[in-house]
């Protein structure tokens, strides 16, 4: 086994920062955005959207004068991206689609094989043709084939469409793709036109499609070698690029488990990951202060890493910053949990407070939204141990303003401190 190599605090910071593009802004355009999310592997994706959805979030940060929504039509332009399982449900550079046809990727929470139990025959097929013969195309302009029994996740219904599931299962095995975002929905096509790349074979999916509907005739119907996980061993093609993939995306990938390795679970705990470092594609990271073993990518050391310019950056929730949030709470004394799902009653915060980012450091929090022609700043908190910077903070507020169209900004006079 290599050694590990040994960072400080103040060397993870300044890497992560430079490594997730947070260190300078670079102008906005088509190309910009295309070359981003290539940079960054994969940008989580959200649909709440008080002052930009998180996609939007992550894009601003780390690029200037792009406007809220912008990022979809960009990165949706020539097969340039595609979505599906990476860190959760996440824009995907295009070219990452041949990985993910050739496996047909999906989660077992996602639970494909219920959703196949509950179709009647042929639907799913029927579907596929029509996307095919009428894409690009929303869910809600396709046919109604009538309803299903909807999944139930604790509470949170699925949809009880037959044509909708039917579609939820075909973009699951990568059959069709999100191509685009209407007022009506996200638009669905083939992969042929839609990334210029073919959809999986017949044969594939029938072979996917047999184990599945083994594995929902019940327990022990379906011999072990064909149920759809398994650990993957050191040569297996898709977890040794999508596990590389993946400590590229996090810069810093703990090898405790956490929701940073989401969809490679299996692989955490295989003998993937050492392989990896034995062969030089992986490099081993102890950082100071932490108990914790890290992952990072190969050439670690030789990258460049840069002073981060003087801009103050709100960023997303689901940033690739503050996926490890107990990293985050190492490197940059910085506590942040997502709200989002808390009853109001036991929040510190609010449902959706959103970290500044500003030299390095994140200095304070954020919730806000657009009310007609205005941002508006409902909560504004800063750090005991970081500066706030006002003049930095209206100058982020103004632009992020513009960004979603807004000719005003309205805003606390005074940060709060933490409660």
């Amino acid at each position: 086994m290599s050694p590990s190599i040994e960072l400080s605090r103040a060397e993870a910071r300044a890497y992560l920062l430079t490594q997730l593009a947070l260190d300078r802004r670079a102008p906005a355009s088509g190309a910009s955005v295309r070359a981003l999310l290539a940079r960054l592997r994969c940008v989580q994706l959200d649909p709440l959207d008080p002052m930009g959805t998180n996609a939007d979030l992550v894009a601003m940060a780390r690029l200037s004068g792009l406007r809220r929504g912008e990022v979809y039509a960009h990165v949706y332009r020539d097969g340039a991206a595609f979505e599906h399982f990476a860190k959760e449900r996440c824009l995907l550079p295009g070219a990452a689609f041949p990985w993910y046809r050739d496996r047909m990727v999906q989660t077992p929470w996602w639970r494909l094989t219920e959703r196949l139990k509950r179709l009647p025959d042929g639907v799913v097929r029927e579907v596929e043709a029509e996307v095919r013969e009428r894409g690009p195309i929303t869910a809600k302009a396709l046919s109604d084939r009538g309803r299903v029994e909807a999944l139930d996740w604790s509470g949170w219904k699925g949809t009880s469409k037959a044509t909708s599931m039917a579609l939820e299962v075909l973009w699951t095995q990568c059959r069709v793709v999100v191509c685009g975002r209407s007022e009506g929905g996200k638009l669905y096509d083939v992969p042929e036109r839609a990334l210029g790349m073919p959809a999986p074979e017949p044969e594939a999916v029938e072979r996917a499609l047999r184990v599945h509907r083994r594995g929902a005739a019940g327990p022990g119907k379906a011999r072990a070698s064909e149920t759809p996980r398994s650990r993957p061993g050191p040569d297996d093609p898709f977890a040794r690029w999508a596990l590389i993939e993946r400590a590229e995306a996090a810069g810093l990938l703990a090898r405790t488990s956490g929701p940073t390795w989401s969809m490679l679970a299996d692989a955490r705990t295989s003998p993937l990951p050492d392989a990896l470092v034995h062969e030089g594609a992986l490099v081993a990271v102890r950082v100071e202060g932490s108990k914790r073993a890290f992952l990072a990518p190969a050439g670690l050391r030789d990258r460049e890493v840069r002073e981060p310019d003087d801009a103050l950056r709100i960023l997303g929730p689901l940033d690739p910053l503050l996926w490890d949030r107990a990293l985050v709470r190492e490197l940059f004394g910085f506590e942040y949990v997502w709200e989002v799902y808390k009853p109001e009653s036991v929040r510190r915060f609010a449902w959706y407070v959103m970290p500044l980012l500003h030299r390095g450091a994140l200095v304070g929090r954020l919730s806000g939204r657009v009310e007609g022609t205005t941002l508006v700043v409902d909560g504004l908190w800063r750090e005991d141990a970081a500066p706030l910077d006002d003049v930095a903070l209206d100058a982020a507020l103004r632009a992020h303003a513009e960004a979603c169209g807004c000719d005003a900004v309205k805003r606390p006079r005074r940060a709060r401190r933490n409660p």
